[in-house]
């Protein structure tokens, strides 16, 4: 069996290191001409109660819950994922060059797979599960790749159902950076001193807050947000992958009665 086009690598990694190192080769002349004295004292302005008041606070803490149990959630669907590509080395269908399925031949495949799978949920089974079942009934290929195309559907509804809660976190994380942002412009314009100078030191430290929190938040959205859509390409090729085996496994290879016989 050759290895289907969604299999193979995008090399998507590849060009990541090539745009990095594209990126770096401009970037670096130009940080050396304008990083200077100032640049350093800036960054010296980074200490440890700065960078304290940057990562620890209430609403980056809530960000960080949200990002780890998002975190869990997407590896542990990734997981099932791993788990579900093994069922295309199980054997399910039969493979050998010239191989025909007769309808009398569905409902021992039907059980051949439900013993291969040990009852455990399978995409691919599930699929190859119901079109035998269907040629077994209706001895119809047509209807077979009809209830195929349905299921895969059904899975790939199932898939993105299951993806809400993560994607309300996705959407949970800035909400709360920006939630950080309103209390940081709120503490500072109801500062009230008369000193300029203490109501322009608090007025920058609650700004801080406020930039502090976005700055954290928008990271880990955009890390999250990676993740997830690396998840759900898993997910739709492994429902495309799928089809294309019962399209070469079992569709191809029914013994239509009528249409077979109309071609003869």
């Amino acid at each position: 069996m050759s290895i289907p086009a969604s299999h193979r690598p995008a090399r998507e990694w590849l060009w990541l290191l090539v745009a990095l190192a594209v990126v770096a080769a401009l970037a670096v002349p130009f940080r050396d001409v304008l990083t200077g004295q100032e640049a350093r004292k800036d960054w010296a302005k980074w200490d440890e109660n700065r960078l304290t008041r940057l990562f620890i606070g209430p609403e980056q803490v809530l960000c960080y819950v949200c990002a780890v149990w998002a975190a869990l959630i997407l590896q542990s669907r990734y997981r099932e994922v791993i788990r579900q590509r093994r069922a295309f080395g199980m054997g399910l269908l039969p493979t050998d060059e010239g191989a025909r399925i007769l309808p009398e031949d569905a409902r021992p495949l039907a059980r051949k797979v439900e013993q291969l799978t040990s009852g455990r949920p399978y995409v691919l089974a599930n699929m190859i599960r119901l079109g035998l079942g269907k040629f077994a009934i209706s001895k119809s290929a047509p209807d077979v790749a009809e209830v195929v195309r349905n299921q895969a559907d059904v899975e790939l509804s199932r898939l993105v159902t299951g993806m809400a809660t993560v994607n309300y976190l996705a959407w949970a994380i800035p909400a709360i950076g920006f939630v950080g942002t309103v209390r940081g412009l709120g503490g500072a314009f109801g500062v009230k001193e008369e000193n300029i100078q203490l109501f322009t030191d608090q007025a920058k430290d609650q700004l801080k807050i406020a930039f502090d929190c976005t700055l954290v938040a928008l990271l880990l959205s955009l890390v999250v947000m990676y993740f997830i859509h690396a998840l759900q390409r898993a997910e739709e090729t492994l429902v495309t992958d799928a089809q294309q085996y019962c399209q070469e496994h079992l569709l191809l290879r029914l013994y239509d009665p009528a249409r077979d016989g109309t071609n003869g």
